[in-house]
């Protein structure tokens, strides 16, 4: 399986793929990657695709302006709650 996955931090969120969420979540928490270094990030969304192009497709399709648009308006209750 394949992953596609949104991290938030209070201000902002970080957008990903990867075959194993579990440690790809682990390594952003503990300082492992650049983007996220010094940060605390909480998994707020993923989805998983059995095939690694299309979970690609739908990460650049996220990191659009439409993409993060449908992101925020799929997530709004969690995004009013915090």
């Amino acid at each position: 399986m394949y992953y596609v996955y949104v991290l938030y931090n209070k201000t902002k969120l970080y957008l990903g793929y990867t075959a194993d969420l579990k440690r790809r979540v682990r390594e952003h928490n503990y300082n492992k990657v650049i983007s996220t270094k010094n940060r605390y990030y909480k998994l707020i969304f993923y989805e998983a695709f059995l095939n690694k192009k299309d979970a690609q497709r739908r990460e650049r399709y996220f990191k659009t302006s439409k993409g993060k648009k449908a992101l925020r308006l799929m997530l709004r209750e969690y995004f009013n709650e915090t």
